[in-house]
């Protein structure tokens, strides 16, 4: 039956379902009814049972029954029906009196038999934590024994004194396989996999607790963390099918904490490869932001623009980039999208003939307009020697694209203005002359303030820059709060307000609107998420991401 063949390939993607879920819900939840919630643990203990050559292992390390306490919406309650909907099991009655505070799911192999003629199968491992392993034997007949009137033949084995269950009559690649080990109940897409977990606990060696890698990766869980998420980089970019030609980072360990502004998803990626950070640290946030609008919807800001290609952020970027499109892409050109178009446009080299010459602070931000489906933006940077004779080389650039520099009074501030003059004509009437019309269309504008260079999109947007100077991002609460929680001195700051750039965001990411349906509580109710990098150990490039909801 449909049924029973898919349920291993559903019960695997329900478990990735309810654990971002729960995480991603969670805070919304907590918010309207807030109560100290710990972690048990600050690692997963099923780490046992998981190779150390496993691409992906992602633990919540919180019972989903305390978390689902505080939804009031029913939406985790409608999620753990919805994947038992198939099984004919009742959470209630048959898991929540055993379950524990701990699901961790893994990507064991990339391939289960390891023989390429036959295809590639990857290796799915379910570890849920038990308080009363005879109960959650019972659930394990329980739920076979509805296979079996289901039409599946089922066999058992005793392996290394564990009782193995499996699907005997279905292909390898639709199987379950379980078994109850020690205080875990395991769950597999093949039997071979669950052997392979018992022999990783009988041969700790083979386990991730044995991988430097992960040991190094485990000290920067933080204690009382909700959930964690380990991945060896190149092994996932082999299970995406991936080539990364010399990647950088060879691991990352992910682990999401909770604080009064949010969720808080401190990362750090590993490598052992000398990297160099983008920038020096900055100690409070860059001065450029005074002239960023608080209607932004993304806003990037930092220094030293000239040293963006060769830091550690680019080389991540680059290698994220090849991780998600097949192909490396420059971090320069890819920055923000509006401005890629104002290099083709206009003929403008980014890298060269503005990131090269920005030696101090500066701000990036991108202004979402109602009726426009390209964002206006504003470039702020820090004046140094060699600003002049850079914005004299841009002028020139304008003018061999045929465009005019003219210098406009526009409420008491004095901007200069790159515009394509063009012509009406109105025919005569009689004997008149025919009359002529000119109409200047703004390409570009800049002007000086402070100790700062400002260039926009138009004139529209530099007069809100000045007229609203005093509601600028910097001022702007919400903004405030969220990168209070980042650690200073770091490397600045990626803001996006999700209302105002969700669109904008899912344009460049498609694959984000599939994350979106399954954690729509999150979601809908996320105000905006703000990353930052930070940190001078040897080898780690670590960083921060804050995600605030909507009480």
């Amino acid at each position: 039956m449909n049924t029973q063949r898919s349920f291993s390939g559903f019960i695997i993607a329900g478990a990735i379902a309810l654990i971002v879920a729960a995480i991603a819900g969670f805070y919304w939840f907590f918010a309207k009814s807030p109560v100290n919630i710990v972690a048990s643990n600050s690692q997963p203990n099923a780490a046992v049972f998981i190779s150390k050559l496993a691409p992906v292992t992602v633990s919540l390390l919180a019972n989903p029954d305390k978390l689902q306490s505080f939804d009031s919406s029913g939406e985790i309650s409608k999620l753990k029906t919805s994947l038992l909907a198939k099984s004919g099991i009742d959470y209630k009655q048959d898991i929540q009196p055993w379950l524990k505070d701990e699901i961790t799911l893994a990507v064991t192999t990339l391939d289960i038999d390891r023989d390429p003629e036959n295809g590639r199968q990857p290796g799915y491992l379910m570890a849920l934590a038990t308080s009363k392993p005879e109960k959650s034997q019972e659930f394990l007949q329980l739920l076979f024994s509805k296979r079996v009137l289901a039409g599946a033949n089922l066999a058992t084995e005793e392996y290394q004194g564990a009782k193995v269950i499996y699907d005997s009559s279905l292909p390898e690649s639709d199987s379950l396989a379980g078994a109850v080990i020690d205080n875990f109940v395991l769950f597999a897409n093949n039997p071979k996999v669950l052997r392979d977990a018992i022999n990783n606990v009988q041969a700790p060696d083979l386990n991730l607790l044995s991988s430097s890698q992960y040991q190094k990766a485990s000290e920067q869980i933080p204690k009382g963390s909700l959930a964690t998420a380990f991945l060896n980089l190149p092994l996932v970019a082999q299970w995406q099918g991936l080539d990364l030609t010399e990647p950088t980072y060879d691991s990352e360990i992910v682990a999401f904490t909770l604080n009064p502004q949010g969720i808080l998803a401190e990362t750090s990626f590993f490598t052992s490869s000398e990297i160099v950070p983008t920038s020096p640290p900055l100690s409070k946030p860059v001065g450029a932001l005074q002239y960023i609008p608080a209607s932004a919807g993304l806003v990037i800001s930092g220094s030293h623009l000239d040293n963006l290609g060769d830091g550690d952020l680019a080389k991540l970027w680059t290698q994220a980039k090849t991780a998600i499109s097949g192909s490396g892409t420059d971090i320069i050109s890819r920055l923000v999208q509006p401005l890629t178009d104002v290099q083709k446009s206009q003929g403008i080299n980014l890298g060269q003939d503005i990131f090269s010459w920005v030696q101090g602070e500066y701000a990036v931000a991108l202004i979402p307009r109602a009726g426009q489906s390209i964002p206006d933006w504003v470039f702020v940077t820090e004046k140094s020697e060699n600003v002049p004779e850079a914005i004299g080389r841009l002028d020139a650039i304008a003018s061999s694209k045929g465009l005019s520099t003219n210098t406009i009074q526009l409420d008491k501030q004095t901007v200069v203005a790159w515009t394509e003059l063009t012509t009406a004509t109105q025919k005569a009437d009689g004997k008149n002359k025919p009359s002529f019309t000119v109409e200047a269309k703004v390409k570009g504008v800049h002007t000086t303030s402070g100790n700062y260079e400002i260039f926009t999109s138009d004139l529209a947007t530099i007069y809100e820059v000045f007229t609203t100077k005093d509601k600028s991002l910097i001022n702007n609460r919400n903004f405030q709060d969220s990168i209070a929680t980042i650690p200073q001195p770091n490397q600045g700051y990626v803001y996006l307000d999700w209302s105002k750039s969700q669109h904008l965001v899912e344009q460049q990411v498609p694959v984000l609107k599939l994350i979106e349906l399954v954690g729509k509580p999150f979601f809908e109710n996320l105000r905006s998420l703000t990353f930052s990098s930070y940190g001078n150990e040897p080898g780690t490039l670590k960083g921060s991401i804050l995600f605030q909801i909507d009480h």
